[in-house]
C-alpha cells in the first residue's frame, strides 16, 4: 500500500513538454531572482550607505510599476501572444538587473527597480496564461503546481547560490548581473522553443473580426462584468492577504513576542526554510489530490488550513513551553494551505476566462496579490506595533476571519454552478 501510494504522489504528471520547457525557464529566472531579493536591500545598505528607510522605498517602487506591468501584460498576452509577451518580460526584467549591478544612489536605485518590476508585472498574466493554453482543465491542478514548484525550486537555489558567491567574490554587482543572465536565457528558451497552441492561434483569428474582444479597454471592461471573477476576487484578496503574514508579520511576531524571550534570528531562518522545504515536497502530491475536488472545495479546504496554521502560530506566540513545535507544526500547516491555494486559484481563473481574455483574468488575478501584499503588512504592522495581548489576538482574528473566506467560497460555489451567469 505504502509502495502504491509513493507511485502516485511521486509520478511526474504527463503534461505538454512545452510546459516542462517553460517550468526549467522558470527555474533559471528565479535563480537569477533568488540572487537579488535577499541580497540587494544588503548591498545597497552596508555598501552603497543608502539607508534601509530609503532601500524599503526603492524596492516598494518595483510594486508600483508592476501593477502597471501587469495590467498592460494581461492585454498584451492577449492580443499579442503570449511568446512576445514573455520574451518582452524577461528582457525588460534582464536591464533592471543591470541596472541595479550599476547604481550608486537612490535615483538610480529607484530607476532600476521600476524597470525590474515593469518586467516582472509583464511576465505572470502571459506565464499564467501559456500554462493554462498548454494543458486541459483536468490537468490545471498538476500543470500550475510544476510551474509553482519551479518557481520555489529556483528561488531557494538562488539564495544559497548567491551566498556562496558573496563568501567567494565579495561582488554584489556580479550577482545582479548573473540575475540578468538569468532573464536573457530565459527569453532564450522561450524564443527557441515556445510555440503557441492551436487553441491560441484560432483565438487569434477570431479576435482580428471582432473589435470588441482586440481593443484594450473592451477586454477589461467584459472581464469586470463577470459576477464570478468579482466575488472570487474578494476571496482571493482575502488569500494572498494571509499569505502575507507568512512572509512580513510572522518573523517579526517571533522575534519579538515568541515565549518570553523571542526566537533567535537563526531559528527564525530555520523555520521559514522548514516552510519553503515542505512546501517543494508537497507541491505535486497536494495538486494531485485536489484533482478529486471542486475549484472552490479545494480552495475551501485550504483556508480553512490556513486558520488552523495561525492557530498554532498564535499558540506558539503565547506559550512558555513548548513554542518552537507549535511553531514548526504551524508552519507546517501553512506549507500545505500554501500549496492548495496556488494551484487552485491559477486554474479556478482559466475555467472562468475565455479563450481571448486569458491574459486579461490572470492579470486580474494577478493584481490581488498586489492588494493582498499591502494590506497584509499594514494590517499586521499595526498589530505588532500595540502591547500585548493585542498582538497575540492578530493571530485569532485572521483565524476567525477565515470564516467570511468560507462563506464568499460557498457563494461562488453556488455562482460556478450556473454556467450561465455572468
Amino acid at each position: 500500500m505504502m509502495k502504491s501510494f509513493l507511485q502516485r504522489t511521486v509520478k511526474l504528471p504527463d503534461l505538454n513538454p512545452q510546459v516542462w520547457l517553460l517550468a526549467v525557464g522558470r527555474l533559471l529566472s528565479q535563480i537569477g531572482t533568488g540572487f537579488t531579493l535577499f541580497y540587494a536591500p544588503l548591498f545597497f545598505v552596508n555598501e552603497v550607505g543608502l539607508s534601509a528607510t530609503l532601500v524599503g522605498i526603492g524596492l516598494g517602487s518595483s510594486s508600483i510599476s508592476g501593477v502597471v506591468g501587469r495590467f498592460v501584460g494581461g492585454s498584451l498576452a492577449d492580443r499579442w501572444g503570449r511568446k512576445r509577451t514573455l520574451i518582452l518580460s524577461a528582457l525588460i526584467a534582464a536591464l533592471g538587473s543591470l541596472a541595479l549591478a550599476f547604481a550608486h544612489d537612490f535615483p538610480y536605485f529607484v530607476a532600476a527597480n521600476l524597470i525590474a518590476g515593469l518586467g516582472v508585472g509583464l511576465y505572470w498574466p502571459a506565464a499564467e496564461a501559456a500554462v493554462v493554453d498548454l494543458s486541459l482543465p483536468e490537468q490545471r491542478n498538476e500543470a500550475f503546481a510544476v510551474t509553482r514548484l519551479a518557481d520555489s525550486l529556483g528561488l531557494g537555489l538562488g539564495v544559497v547560490i548567491g551566498g556562496f558567491l558573496i563568501e567567494t567574490t565579495k561582488s554584489y554587482p556580479l550577482l545582479f548581473i548573473l540575475d540578468a543572465v538569468s532573464f536573457v536565457i530565459f527569453a532564450a528558451i522561450v524564443y527557441a522553443t515556445f510555440q503557441e497552441s492551436q487553441e491560441r492561434q484560432k483565438s487569434t483569428a477570431r479576435e482580428a473580426s471582432d473589435s470588441t474582444q482586440t481593443s484594450v479597454l473592451g477586454g477589461w471592461s467584459l472581464a469586470f462584468t463577470d459576477q464570478r471573477l468579482l466575488v472570487y476576487i474578494l476571496v482571493n484578496i482575502l488569500f494572498t492577504t494571509y499569505l502575507a503574514q507568512i512572509n512580513s508579520t510572522l518573523p517579526l511576531y517571533f522575534k519579538n513576542f515568541a515565549g518570553s524571550t523571542g526566537f533567535s534570528t537563526a531559528t527564525i531562518s530555520a523555520l521559514l526554510t522548514w516552510h519553503l522545504v515542505l512546501a517543494v515536497l508537497c507541491q505535486l502530491p497536494v495538486a494531485r489530490f485536489l484533482n478529486k475536488w471542486t475549484r472552490t472545495q479545494a480552495l475551501t479546504l485550504s483556508v480553512l488550513t490556513f486558520g488552523i496554521g495561525f492557530l498554532f502560530i498564535g499558540a506558539a506566540g503565547v506559550s512558555t513551553k513548548g513554542n518552537l513545535a507549535l511553531a514548526i507544526v504551524g508552519l507546517g500547516v501553512l506549507s500545505v494551505a500554501l500549496v492548495s491555494y496556488t494551484p487552485a486559484a491559477s486554474a479556478l481563473v482559466a475555467d472562468l476566462a475565455p479563450p481571448s481574455l486569458r491574459g486579461v483574468y490572470l492579470s486580474i488575478n494577478s493584481q490581488c496579490w498586489a492588494i493582498g501584499y499591502l494590506l497584509g503588512p499594514l494590517l499586521g504592522g499595526l498589530a505588532l506595533d500595540q502591547p500585548r495581548p493585542v498582538a497575540d489576538l492578530f493571530w485569532l482574528m485572521m483565524a476567525i476571519s477565515v470564516g467570511l473566506a468560507v462563506v464568499i467560497l460557498q457563494y461562488l460555489g453556488r455562482l460556478l454552478s450556473a454556467p450561465d451567469l455572468k
